[in-house]
């Protein structure tokens, strides 16, 4: 009895889990994508701060010293953005933004804390026009549901949608425009 138990505890112990960790930073990286190309913003050039010859120097420095002491590199997380579903989604909100991007400017819509969108004020909306906003709101929201279940899909953990969300919300904020609308602890700011 006691071959057993040693036996069972050395099986216990060879045991390996693997954590599956979800990828906050690439997630991240990912949604700034994703939203800059639905609102076509142009990525930012850094601006050179050194010179060629100054360039051409720390780099044969830093060739020299890779000779010497080889460089340790972590792979870095990555998050799969491009699928069909992912592509027609992206194709679908960056078309509509055209039509949102006048309602977020006059303060009708706005960011809510968990990332969708909502009417702030439907009295402030021209009576006319109220349909058409709460349409375009929904549509927008519809796909950006879909669109955080079709990433974690893409990545093989449909169970990252929630996270992926929750990940968007906070980049929809940061990527907003000066003068949108967006709410936090309960109460709507203007960016």
């Amino acid at each position: 009895m006691k071959k057993i138990s040693v036996l069972t505890a050395l099986l216990l112990t060879a045991c390996v889990t693997i954590n599956i960790y979800f990828p906050a930073a690439a997630a991240e990286k990912a949604a700034d994508e994703i939203i800059k190309d639905i609102q076509n913003i142009a990525p930012q050039k850094p601006k050179a701060s050194l010179s060629d010859w100054q360039v051409s120097m720390y780099q044969a420095i830093d060739a020299a010293i890779n000779v010497v002491v080889s460089p340790a590199q972590a792979a870095e997380a990555d998050l799969a953005i491009d699928s069909a579903e992912i592509r027609q989604l992206r194709a679908t909100m960056e078309s509509r933004f055209a039509s949102l991007q006048p309602l977020y400017t006059a303060g009708f819509i706005g960011i809510q804390a968990d990332g969708l969108l909502a009417v702030r004020d439907a009295a402030n909306v021209p009576l006319k026009d109220r349909n058409q906003v709460n349409k375009l709101v929904a549509a927008e929201n519809a796909d950006r549901q879909n669109l955080y279940q079709a990433v974690a899909n893409a990545n093989g953990h449909p169970d990252w949608a929630v996270q992926i969300k929750s990940t968007f919300a906070g980049r929809w904020v940061s990527n907003a425009q000066p003068g949108w609308w967006y709410q936090s602890s309960g109460s709507w700011k203007q960016k």
